[in-house]
């Protein structure tokens, strides 16, 4: 009878004013429980009952009150919400219809659920994955949460279902863009095509590529240089600025790359046809010429010019490879003109490589991983592909290319669509010379010193000599990230003054823009076209979204791939990338997949095991058992489908150590 009395009801409202309130944000767990984070360093315990108001990233206001001799938050009004759109399963429930959102922290929670105008309640089946949006909150409506079914993606038990429904979770296109029906030269009328036909350009790439971007030639001249010339597949040629395709391929900003297919940027009749650089085939290209010493340092004359080129072979990666460093091929022989060009090319990289090793900075090699799929898109194997000669030679000119493009764009413009890099954060540099003196490094190395491009490229390059990768990962963690901009910075990544890509025209619509910014520089005049200030940062957002899928998908085939190995006790080898409180994270070499050490499955006692995630290591009785960087041999304990997480443990368990007296 005091549930409906008013006069009780206005006291707890008066009590609940003169309490605290604080404003964060909320952090669930798969238990349950949660915590508002006010910010990085305050965090209130919610307990179950509160949290069934609230989702994970929602900003609220909560009554701060102790409850036990605990301070706990109750959120009381949601200021923005978590989560709007997201994806999630069909449950029927005594015949309601719910959703399971597929987020981490929200896999437990069922809402309910109606569909959007349009669709048929009764065609959802229980499992079917579907795309909601949340349409009513309980902060805000004493109804509860609500979600809308806005699109069903796919059926419960679709095997390609990791692929749509990834597509789906970022919001990316999963087929390629319409075409048009008679595609037509649009290129600037003064435009002059050199006729290229005669020289004999060979392709490298894999054996299934349909859209070959770059096709290569050089020779070596009497001094003991060489002649390097790059042409590029020319979609501009057909695809004006501000046309529906170009305004297509700019809101795509590259080709998609999942394991197993692509979701291409531009017309796969274009991409893997007009413009391809098909052997035998008359394609517009855009082509540089540059001179190479016989050290591997560029000449400073550099031509770029517009070309009708024809591919003289269509070589594949792994047999040129073969060729190469072998001597023969089993399924590749080259005629003699087709043999010297490939020798040049391959000489000319070796040049590059080494000059770049000297002053610059060369990425060390680490194998791609590549899943083999049925055509039920069931996995059949995964295979570590290691770069091989053919693929750093393709590389190098690429790399070459590039660097040409960079500097005539900033000589000709000022402006251009630049990958820069700005070397070490700022506020970090004091640490990284700590970290590298407490670690005995060398003393040569200053605060001012490495905050420029030298700098930074000589301490890239005393890291590549290390014995282990410890102090590499560790460092890599005081560095910026990578960015896309329309100034000509320098890229210290690399250890380059200017790197501008234009290699990948049918795969990146920054590169569409510098090749017509390209053709205005060939042309003599101000482009029509030019690298907004806007552009930079819609291909950085794309890119993001688009390794999140590649991830996603990768994490999703991995956990079904790698279903049976705890029963099986398959004892695989693990890179430590990454120390947290909670454990390591480590990249199996094998396969690839990244998996979770949790601390309990290395040495169940807190006290004696400790994680630093500020060294990268983890120690036993304060003796440092693990680090960034080390190579150990695991086996897993779980592979989660629902989750899409693998759980590991090291071979050597440190569970019957004996505690020191």
């Amino acid at each position: 009878m005091f549930q409906d009395n008013p006069l009780l009801a206005q006291l707890k409202q008066q009590m609940q004013e003169n309490l605290p309130k604080k404003e964060g944000t909320i952090k669930a767990t798969e238990k349950g429980f949660g915590f508002l984070e006010v910010d990085s360093k305050t965090s209130i315990f919610i307990p179950p009952p509160y949290m069934k108001k609230c989702m994970h990233g929602d900003k609220v206001r909560a009554i701060i009150r102790t409850e036990k001799d605990r301070e706990v938050a109750e959120p009381e009004a949601l200021l923005e919400q978590g989560v709007n759109r997201f994806i999630g399963r069909v449950k029927w429930f005594k015949g309601k219809l719910n959703v399971h959102p597929d987020l981490p922290q929200l896999k437990k929670l069922s809402l309910k659920a109606r569909v959007a105008t349009g669709l048929k309640r009764d065609d959802f089946k229980e499992g079917d994955w579907v795309v909601a949006h949340l349409i009513k909150h309980p902060l805000s409506d004493d109804n509860g949460f609500l979600a809308e079914i806005s699109n069903k993606i796919t059926d419960a038990d679709d095997k390609i279902a990791p692929w749509w429904v990834t597509l789906a979770q970022n919001d990316l296109p999963n087929t390629e863009p319409l075409g048009v029906e008679n595609w037509q030269i649009e290129d600037d009328v003064d435009l002059e095509r050199v006729d290229m036909t005669h020289v004999p350009f060979v392709t490298i790439d894999g054996a299934s590529t349909k859209d070959m971007d770059d096709a290569l030639y050089a020779k070596e001249m009497d001094d003991g240089s060489y002649e390097l010339t790059v042409a590029i597949a020319d979609p501009t040629a057909y695809i004006a600025p501000e046309s529906d395709m170009d305004k297509v391929a700019r809101e795509r900003g590259f080709t998609i790359y999942l394991p197993g297919r692509n979701i291409p940027m531009l017309p796969r009749e274009l991409a893997d046809g007009l413009c391809s650089l098909l052997e035998g085939e008359l394609r517009p290209a855009l082509c540089c010429s540059v001179r190479i010493k016989p050290d591997g340092e560029l000449e400073d004359k550099v031509t770029f010019f517009a070309a009708t080129v024809k591919s003289h072979a269509r070589l594949v990666y792994e047999y040129v490879s073969d060729w190469l460093e072998n001597g023969q091929s089993d399924d590749w022989q080259p005629n003699e003109d087709v043999a010297s060009v490939v020798r040049a090319l391959y000489d000319c990289a070796q040049a590059r490589v080494q000059w770049r090793e000297t002053n610059a900075v060369v990425f060390p090699d680490r194998p791609d991983y590549r899943f083999e799929l049925s055509e039920d898109n069931d996995v059949v194997a995964i295979h570590a592909d290691v770069r091989r000669s053919a693929n750093r030679l393709v590389e190098e000119c690429m790399i070459t290319a590039n660097i040409c493009a960079g500097k005539v764009l900033k000589s000709s413009f000022d402006s251009g669509v630049f990958n820069t890099h700005s070397g070490f954060k700022h506020d970090k540099l004091s640490e990284v010379i700590e970290l590298i003196h407490n670690e005995g490094g060398a003393q040569q190395f200053t605060v001012d010193g490495i905050a420029t491009l030298e700098g930074f490229s000589q301490i890239r390059r005393w890291l590549a000599k290390q014995e282990t990768g410890y102090l590499d990962h560790r460092i890599r963690k005081y560095q910026a990230y990578s960015e896309i901009g329309n100034q000509p910075l320098p890229h210290f990544a690399m250890g380059l003054d200017l790197y501008a890509t234009w290699t990948s025209p049918i795969r990146k619509y920054g590169d569409m823009v510098n090749h017509r910014m390209l053709k205005a520089h060939i042309l003599g005049k101000e482009p029509i076209q030019v690298a907004d200030s806007h552009l930079g940062d819609e291909l950085a957002l794309h890119r993001k979204h688009h390794k999140t899928a590649e991830r996603s998908v990768a994490d999703w085939l991995y956990v079904r791939t790698l279903a049976d190995e705890p029963a099986k006790g398959t004892i695989f080898n693990g890179e430590i990338f990454d120390v947290s409180r909670a454990g390591l994270r480590i990249r199996i070499l094998e396969n690839g997949a990244s998996v979770f050490i949790p601390s309990a499955l290395i040495l169940a006692n807190k006290e004696r095991l400790k994680c630093h995630s500020d060294q990268g290591s983890v120690s036993i009785d304060d003796k440092t058992i693990y680090r960034v960087g080390d190579v150990i041999k695991v086996v897993l304990t779980d592979v989660n489908q629902e989750t899409r997480s693998i759980i590991a443990k090291p071979l050597e368990v440190f569970a019957e150590v004996e505690k020191p007296e």
